[in-house]
C-alpha cells in the first residue's frame, strides 16, 4: 500500500544512444528514483541497456525493464494485434535480456513496466493483461509489476500474486475514464513545469488528476512517470521532485511498495 506522503518518480530511458539524448538521460536520472529500460525491441541495444543499468544503479534508482512491441519504426507506439502467447514470448525475451545485462553490473531488476501500445493494450484487455502478468511471474515473481492505475494489468498482477505498483502520469493528459489521451491528440503531452508539478501534487496529496475535459478523476498511485522523451524532461523531473519534497512528500525508489 502506498503511504500518502510517499511516492516513486520513474522515467522510461535507455531509448536513444546519441550523445545529446544520453546527456539528457543522465540529467533525468539525477532526479528520478526508478528507471524503466528499453530492452531492444522498440528502442535500445545491449550497450545502451548496460550503460543505463550502470548509471541508474550509481544514482540509487530502482532498475526495471520496459518491454514493448518489436516496432522501431513507430517507437512501439502503434497497436499490433497479438495473441496471449505472443505477449508472453515478447515479455520473457526482453525482460530476460535485461536480467542478463543487469547481472553484469551486479544489479537485480526491481520491476517490469510495459511500453507504449503494449502498455495501453495491457491496461484495457484482460486476456493480454493476464498474459503479461504470467510472463513476469515465470521470470521472477519478486518483480514488481507497474501498470496504469486502476487498469486490467493492475488487477491481473494482483490476482496472480505479484506486488503491483499503480502508475500515474504528470506529463500526460487523461480521458474522463482514467485512460491516457492518445499522443496524436492536441494537449495529450504536457510540458509546462507549473502544470506538471500541480498535477503531481494533486496525485500524491489528493488522489486525483484533472482530465482533458476538466473533470476530476480519482486514482491512487505508487509511482509517477515523467517520460524521458518529453521536451524538457530533466527540468520537469527536477521540478516535480523538489516540489514534492518541499510539500513534505518522501520521494523514494519503487522498491518501497514491498515494505
Amino acid at each position: 500500500m502506498a503511504h500518502p506522503l510517499r511516492i516513486d518518480l520513474n522515467s522510461d530511458l535507455g531509448e536513444f544512444s546519441d550523445p545529446d539524448r544520453m546527456k539528457l538521460a543522465e540529467q533525468v536520472l539525477a532526479h528520478v528514483t526508478s528507471v524503466n529500460i528499453a530492452c531492444g525491441f522498440h528502442a535500445g541495444n545491449p550497450d545502451l541497456m548496460r550503460w543505463t543499468v550502470r548509471y541508474g544503479r550509481d544514482k540509487g534508482a530502482a532498475v526495471g525493464a520496459h518491454p514493448g512491441f518489436r516496432d522501431r519504426e513507430h517507437f512501439g507506439r502503434r497497436e499490433i494485434e497479438v495473441s496471449p502467447a505472443e505477449v508472453e514470448n515478447l515479455v520473457a525475451y526482453q525482460v530476460g535480456a535485461l536480467v542478463g545485462i543487469a547481472a553484469l553490473e551486479g544489479v537485480r531488476l526491481s520491476h517490469v513496466k510495459p511500453h507504449g501500445a503494449l502498455y495501453g493494450l495491457a491496461a484495457r484487455d484482460e486476456t493480454l493483461a493476464e498474459a503479461f502478468a504470467r510472463a513476469v511471474v515465470a521470470i521472477d515473481r519478486r518483480l514488481i509489476l507497474v501498470g496504469l492505475a486502476g487498469s486490467k494489468l493492475v488487477q491481473a498482477g494482483r490476482s496472480i500474486g505479484l506486488t503491483v505498483a499503480e502508475e500515474a502520469f504528470a506529463d500526460r493528459a487523461y480521458n474522463h475514464d482514467g485512460t491516457l489521451v492518445p499522443r496524436d491528440h492536441a494537449g495529450a503531452v504536457i510540458c509546462s513545469t507549473v502544470e506538471v508539478l500541480s498535477r503531481a501534487l494533486d496525485i500524491v496529496q489528493n488522489g486525483t488528476v484533472h482530465g482533458l475535459d476538466g473533470q476530476s478523476i480519482s486514482l491512487r498511485a505508487d509511482t509517477i512517470c515523467i517520460h524521458g522523451d518529453t521536451a524538457g524532461a530533466d527540468t520537469l523531473a527536477r521540478t516535480i521532485r523538489n516540489g514534492l519534497i518541499e510539500a513534505g512528500v518522501r520521494v523514494t525508489p519503487l522498491d518501497y511498495v514491498n515494505d
